[in-house]
C-alpha cells in the first residue's frame, strides 16, 4: 500500500518527463530495492511502459538502493552532495540510471495546478511559494549573520578571522623560536 501511495506522484512526473520513461523501458521487468533507513523498505519493478509498479512478492531484486530517511529532502532539492551518500549494491548500471533520471526529473507545479484551479491563480500561487522560500532563505541568512556579529563583537564567542591568522602566525614564529633554542641548547651541551 505504501509502495502504492509513493508511486502515484512518482509515475505522474514520469509520464509528464516522457525522456525519462523511455529510459527506464530498457530495464521493464528489473526490481529494485529502495531501503530507507530506519524502517521504509519498498520493492519497485519497471514496466514495459518505463513505469515503476509495486513488485511482485516472488520478484528477484536486481539491485539495493539504501539510504537515510534524513536525505530524502536533500534529494528533493537535488543536492549533488546527497546523493554521494546513496548506497548500491547490485545491478549498478539499473541503479544508476534511476538516479540519473531522479536526479533531472523536475515537477511542473505550475503546470498541474492551472488544471486544477487556472492558469492565473497556479502562477500566482507558484510566484508566492518562491518568493515565501527566497524570503525564508534571507532570513536565515540575516539571522546567522547577526549571530555571528553578535558572537564575534557583544559576547566574544567566535574569534575575528584577524585574530585567527594573527594567532597561527604566532604559533608558527613561536615554533621557529622553539626550535633554533633545542638547537642551540644541544651545542651547548656538546
Amino acid at each position: 500500500m505504501l509502495a502504492t501511495f509513493a508511486l502515484a506522484p512518482f509515475n505522474h512526473l514520469l509520464r509528464s518527463e516522457s525522456w525519462a520513461s523511455k529510459r527506464l523501458r530498457p530495464y521493464a521487468g528489473k526490481t529494485v530495492r529502495f531501503y530507507i533507513l530506519p524502517f521504509l523498505d519498498i520493492n519497485l519493478t519497471v514496466h514495459a511502459s518505463g513505469e515503476l509498479l509495486a513488485a511482485m512478492s516472488c520478484a528477484t531484486i536486481d539491485t539495493t538502493i539504501t539510504l537515510d530517511l534524513g536525505l530524502l529532502p536533500c534529494l528533493l532539492a537535488h543536492d549533488e552532495e546527497a546523493y554521494r551518500k546513496i548506497s548500491i549494491s547490485g545491478d549498478s548500471a539499473f541503479a544508476e540510471e534511476l538516479l540519473r533520471i531522479s536526479k533531472n526529473l523536475h515537477w511542473d507545479m505550475e503546470q498541474d495546478l492551472s488544471g486544477i484551479i487556472g492558469d492565473i491563480l497556479a502562477h500566482r500561487v507558484v510566484k508566492a511559494s518562491e518568493d515565501l522560500k527566497q524570503w525564508h532563505n534571507k532570513t536565515i541568512r540575516n539571522l546567522s549573520e547577526t549571530l555571528v556579529e553578535y558572537w564575534m563583537e557583544e559576547q566574544p564567542l567566535l574569534a575575528k578571522s584577524i585574530h585567527v591568522h594573527e594567532f597561527i602566525s604566532e604559533v608558527g614564529a613561536l615554533r621557529r623560536d622553539v626550535e633554533q633554542l633545542e638547537k642551540r641548547i644541544e651545542k651547548i651541551i656538546r
